[in-house]
């Protein structure tokens, strides 16, 4: 590992936590960068709230980095605000990422949808299927910046639903990765290429951490999203997308891996060491799966005569008072072999059926 957890915990930014991100937190956050860091407002949402971006370092190697291109993944943003702490400290590695990088930070790009913590801007448009229509502003800034910038490498950062595993395994897909298609046979371009062997790098150093928990995502092509498209524009490009670690809801273990994945990219690129890894270990990696419910309920019979068998509860993220709470719902009643619950209760088991009982979600399964 490039750093160990106490380092990490000295550069977390603590006044930034759980799902709900927006910009007046991150305005006040980039305002309190010192000099090296360039802030500056590149455009304006639907809404006209402001697009911020924050410049730093001083290398050839040109990295553009943005998060929340849908309103409600804020994961990456936090991971984005921890590293540049770590980058505006004395740390011999992110000196050396300084002097080896220049890396340029959208860190809310959709900043009406984060504020309503909608998936989509404030048009009702999926940002990440407009990168040849721009049909939108934000959409815009994007692009502009991109071209502006002349990246090196692209990282489009994101979150996954509690509903993804690893392969047939019962594993929560904690991190998965992409190297966008550039076509519709899915080719491996020389920039798709490094993309896969940069990914490869990444999920070498998680494996010390969270082993069986990254995941590979569908690489099926799709030229309106801005991936697939930086992709085509021969920039090596890779997805992130922050997905569910045991018992972390609120996303600030998942934001911790995401932390770490960025820190090996940047050293990988500014050591120039991204050759020292193969595209066949692109490949290893499991692809995802949406095998998970975040609740199981088995023989839930004894609850109640409607049910046939089992229950498969999902939580859907509501925001209430500028805070997300979890509102149960039932996804599917019958049979859940070959599925998996971050929780599972077994209603034949006395214990078990008491604890259910307790739980805040037993008020949709109760007569």
């Amino acid at each position: 590992m490039l750093i160990d957890q106490a380092t990490y915990l000295k550069f977390k930014e603590n006044t930034i936590q759980g799902r709900y991100v927006v910009n007046e937190q991150i305005t006040t956050f980039l305002e309190a960068l010192n000099s090296n860091f360039k802030v500056e407002t590149v455009g304006s949402s639907v809404e006209q709230r402001p697009i911020k971006s924050v410049t730093v370092g001083t290398g050839k190697q040109k990295i553009l980095i943005w998060s929340q291109m849908h309103g409600n993944e804020s994961t990456t943003t936090k991971a984005a605000l921890d590293l540049l702490r770590f980058l505006q400290s004395d740390n011999p590695l992110a000196l050396r990422i300084l002097k080896n990088c220049s890396i340029r930070i959208i860190p809310i790009l959709n900043p009406d949808g984060a504020e309503a913590y909608t998936r989509v801007n404030a048009n009702e448009v999926d940002l990440n299927r407009d990168a040849q229509a721009r049909s939108q502003p934000e959409s815009n800034v994007l692009r502009d910046v991109y071209e502006n910038f002349q990246p090196n490498f692209c990282f489009n950062m994101h979150d996954q639903r509690t509903i993804f595993n690893v392969g047939d395994t019962s594993k929560p897909a904690t991190i998965s990765f992409l190297a966008p298609s550039h076509d519709e046979e899915r080719s491996i371009s020389k920039s798709r290429e490094i993309s896969m062997r940069l990914i490869a790098a990444m999920n070498k150093e998680l494996q010390e951490l969270i082993s069986g928990q990254i995941g590979r995502y569908d690489d099926v092509f799709n030229a309106n999203c801005v991936g697939d498209t930086f992709q085509m524009l021969n920039t090596p490009t890779i997805l992130f997308e922050a997905g569910h670690f045991p018992d972390d809801y609120k996303r600030e273990k998942t934001r911790e891996y995401i932390f770490y994945a960025l820190l090996k990219a940047l050293h990988c690129i500014g050591e120039n060491e991204i050759h020292s890894y193969s595209q066949q270990d692109y490949f290893a990696i499991p692809e995802n799966n949406k095998l998970f419910f975040d609740v199981i309920i088995k023989n839930a019979k004894v609850i109640d005569s409607r049910y046939t068998k089992d229950v498969g509860i999902l939580f859907a993220e509501v925001l209430r008072n500028g805070k997300i709470s979890f509102q149960a719902r039932i996804e599917k009643e019958g049979c859940t072999e070959g599925y998996f619950g971050h929780s599972t209760y077994d209603c034949t088991n006395e214990n078990d059926f008491l604890s259910l009982r307790k739980q805040s979600f037993w008020n949709i399964l109760k007569p």
